[in-house]
């Protein structure tokens, strides 16, 4: 099988980058109103009941599949499945992963790609203004 492509889940692609703060930190940014604008581009808070809708300013429509706070957050997004994680990666440390699954091929999940990558150099310059 081609690299990005699974039996279950079809195309997909997972970016992740460890910051130096602590994941309670991370979480809280990711999960507010000014870290959800960032990655998913809603200007609505994002509904966090299993099976709530919401919209972006895009107009891509999605529900949310579940939802454990301090954790993960996985939902719809149009016909793709994409899941924001946040976990530890030592004292301080906190590892942000976008994981989005169901593309359409390998030229959406290359875009994809750049797309995550340059939603976590957003959101890196937001939580570390200074550079780190």
């Amino acid at each position: 099988m081609p690299t990005g492509f699974t039996k279950d889940a079809g195309w997909e692609i997972g970016v992740s980058r460890t910051l130096p703060l602590p994941v309670e930190t991370v979480w809280d940014f990711v999960a507010g109103p000014e870290g959800t604008a960032l990655w998913l581009g809603t200007d609505r808070p994002l509904p966090v009941e299993k099976g709530a809708r919401y919209e972006t300013a895009d107009g891509v429509a999605g529900e949310i599949r579940s939802h454990c706070p301090g954790d993960r957050v996985r939902l719809t997004y149009g016909d793709t499945v994409l899941q924001v994680a946040v976990s530890p990666a030592g004292p301080g440390k906190a590892v942000l992963r976008f994981h989005q699954e169901r593309l359409a091929g390998a030229r959406d999940r290359e875009e994809r790609r750049l797309h995550w990558r340059a939603v976590m150099d957003r959101i890196e310059a937001a939580l570390l203004p200074e550079g780190g």
